[in-house]
């Protein structure tokens, strides 16, 4: 990529915003293709989400994410740039993509301010293909028009264009100079979407499991018994089918809200269907040269006063085989990170991550980056980890989808981030539904080890399918 010496804020004016784009159009043609254009502001403090419910177009691609631990948010809007990509060879594929993009990018404005310069927005499924059927292709990454994100208290919004040798520079600076002063006074009150739509509870019409989940189980259960795996991640989906439209962020919203210990996302496909949750776990994050991922695995519910919460706490804590599947978890990460030089220290006693309707065990991963390996390399070898998926991994992944009887797509699958610098972050894609206008396919799975139970596997997915539940009973939205 290569930054430009120019500060778009000094002079700011639509003609010097056409000279500048007159610019990049000269260097298009030198170079006889297209020029990536990026443009970064530091503007007033915004909420990431809040833009985009404002701007929110169901037949456009979007991603948005919140890390609240890290105090970041993040979300683009509109795609000028996409790539799509399938098999085992599909993480290597996209960060080829995102290196030739770079090759050919512009940038200008606050680059190296918090969220600077273009962000790449992926997503993976859990398998390294896709079925006719499923809504998200196997990869895809996308480079969007408008991005806005907050870290701290600094909020960069960021402008991506498409200049071509032959670009309409006219229309192009209009576009951009619109969205300069949009994002430098930014008023929430006049977007279309901000009307107070009614958020009382509404009914569910129809609601229907697939598949037996405790024989699905049972049957797992039977396989463990014979030595086939250690460990097997199993997961249901309900679709329902309810009384009223369904508004994506707006369901999100109150996800975030109950949850502000987890990963907040949405992902849009841009036909109007939306995948959403409130994921509690990283798959992996880069930032300065240190790897940061984490096992989660093993379960409790919330206690209703402190001390049967603390009475919970401990016994999870003490549990042989909850204790037995976090450690397979551990030490599944350290042998797949081992290969590219990452070391992990698996002699690490997990600690308690506690969340509003559940707790879990939790071990966080932080381990220095070698030279020449990438983000994307790490996911590549991680993804899936055990605990959505299970162990040993080549197993056990290919057994899944007879068992559970429903295809994954983006459940339990990794969506996140890149930056020009190297950096990027993923999480996995779980406590997720997948939203088309009053439809909706939620999805919760549960890890099976020795000593499982049908009836305790069951219990733990419906505690985690309420917190859905509840969100999308709360998040209508009416559209006449």
């Amino acid at each position: 990529m290569t930054i430009l010496p120019v500060n778009p804020t000094e002079n700011a004016s639509l003609e010097s915003l056409a000279a500048f784009f007159d610019r990049c159009r000269a260097a298009a043609r030198v170079d006889g293709r297209p020029k990536l254009v990026s443009i970064t502001l530091v503007v007033d403090a915004l909420d990431p989400l809040a833009v985009l419910e404002s701007i929110y177009d169901p037949n456009e691609l979007h991603f948005f994410a919140e890390n609240p631990k890290l105090e970041t948010a993040l979300t683009g809007a509109e795609a000028v740039l996409s790539f799509e990509a399938r098999g085992p060879g599909r993480f290597a594929e996209v960060q080829a993509w995102v290196d030739a993009t770079l090759q050919h990018t512009l940038a200008v404005g606050t680059v190296d301010a918090p969220f600077g310069g273009p962000h790449f927005f992926a997503s993976f499924s859990f398998l390294d293909d896709v079925e006719t059927s499923e809504v998200f292709p196997a990869a895809r990454v996308f480079v969007p028009r408008w991005q806005v994100a907050r870290a701290g208290e600094v909020t960069t919004a960021v402008a991506n264009v498409v200049v071509a040798p032959d670009a309409d520079l006219r229309a192009l600076t209009e576009r951009v100079w619109r969205a300069h002063r949009t994002f430098s006074v930014f008023d929430y009150a006049a977007s279309p979407s901000a009307d107070g739509a009614p958020t009382e509870p509404g009914g569910t019409v129809t609601a229907s499991e697939i598949g037996d989940y405790r024989a699905a189980v049972a049957g797992a259960l039977e396989r463990i018994e014979r030595g086939e795996f250690q460990k097997i991640v199993l997961a249901r989906a309900k679709d329902l089918t309810l009384q009223h439209t369904l508004h994506p962020l707006r369901v999100l919203n109150d996800l975030r809200q109950r949850f502000p210990a987890c990963y907040a996302f949405s992902l849009g496909d841009g036909h109007g269907r939306s995948f959403i949750g409130a994921s509690p776990e990283r798959l992996v994050r880069v930032s300065r040269g240190k790897l940061e991922t984490e096992a989660l695995a093993g379960s409790t519910r919330r206690g209703a006063s402190a001390s049967e919460d603390a009475a919970l706490a401990h016994a999870l804590l003490r549990s042989e085989k909850d204790l037995r599947e976090q450690r397979l978890v551990l030490e599944s990460i350290a042998r797949r990170l081992a290969p590219l030089g990452v070391a992990v220290d698996v002699n690490v006693r997990p600690s308690l991550r506690r969340l509003a309707n559940v707790q879990h065990l939790s071990t966080p991963v932080l381990a220095d980056l070698p030279a020449g390996v990438r983000l994307l390399d790490a996911l590549a070898v991680l993804h899936p980890t055990p605990a959505v998926g299970g162990s040993p991994r080549e197993s056990v992944v290919g057994e899944i989808r007879s068992l559970e009887g429903f295809p994954r797509g983006l459940y339990a699958g990794a969506l996140g981030w890149l930056n020009s610098r190297g950096g990027g972050e993923f999480f996995v894609g779980i406590r997720s539904a997948l939203i088309d206008g009053n439809r909706a396919r939620v999805y919760a799975g549960a890890g099976i080890v020795a000593g499982s139970t049908p009836d305790s596997e069951f219990a733990e997915t419906e505690l985690k399918f309420g917190a859905l539940l509840e969100a999308l009973r709360r998040g209508r939205v009416d559209l006449g």
